[in-house]
C-alpha cells in the first residue's frame, strides 16, 4: 500500500473514530423498567426524545430529573423522556426510593451497561461517564445535542432545551 493510501486510510479512521457524542445515529436500544415494561428507542421516531442517565444516590441527578419534570408539563407527549439507571448498583428499590423522594412521573429504564457503553462510546480505558448526563434525540433519531453534569447545572440549560425544541429542524 502507497504512503498516500494509508495517509488517507488514517485520515478517515480519525474522522470516523474521533467523532463526538452528537451528530450520529442514536444506538438503539429496548430496556426495562421495574415493572419490566419494555421501552424502545424505535417507538420515539418522529418525536423528540430526552435520554437521561442518572444515579439515585446524586443530588445532581434529583434536581436534573425535576427539571426534565418541568420539561413533560410543558411540552407533553411531543418530547420523550427516558432516565436510564446502571444496574448493578442500582437496584428496584433504589429506583422507588428515588422516585418516591424526587415525585417524577417519567419511566426510569435500567441498563446493564451496554446501552450506555453505546451512548458514551466508553471503552476499556475510559469506561466510566459523569451523572447526570443528557442527550436530545431528534425526530429522525440523531444525537443532536448532549448536556454534562456541569451543563445541565448552568443557567441557560432550560432556554436552550426550549430553543431546541423550537428551531425548524424540530418541526421535520
Amino acid at each position: 500500500m502507497s504512503v498516500a493510501r494509508l495517509t488517507v486510510f488514517f485520515a478517515v479512521a480519525l474522522v470516523v473514530f474521533a467523532q463526538g457524542l452528537v451528530n450520529r445515529r442514536a444506538p438503539s436500544f429496548s430496556l426495562p423498567d421495574s415493572a419490566l415494561k419494555q421501552y424502545d428507542i424505535l417507538d420515539y421516531r418522529g418525536r423528540w426524545l430526552l435520554l437521561g442517565f442518572i444515579g439515585t444516590g446524586s443530588a445532581d441527578s434529583k434536581e436534573f430529573s425535576k427539571k426534565l419534570e418541568s420539561v413533560k408539563a410543558k411540552y407533553g407527549a411531543k418530547v420523550g423522556i427516558l432516565s436510564v439507571l446502571i444496574s448493578p448498583p442500582e437496584t428496584q428499590a433504589t429506583a422507588a426510593k428515588y422516585v418516591s423522594e424526587t415525585k417524577i412521573t417519567t419511566p426510569i429504564l435500567f441498563d446493564s451497561g451496554q446501552v450506555a457503553i453505546a451512548y458514551f462510546k466508553a471503552t476499556p480505558q475510559k469506561p466510566t461517564f459523569d451523572q447526570p448526563h443528557l442527550f436530545a434525540i431528534n425526530p429522525s433519531g440523531l444525537i443532536v445535542k448532549e448536556w454534562s453534569q456541569a451543563a445541565i447545572q448552568a443557567p441557560g440549560f432550560m432556554a436552550e432545551l426550549n430553543q431546541l425544541f423550537a428551531s425548524p429542524s424540530a418541526k421535520k
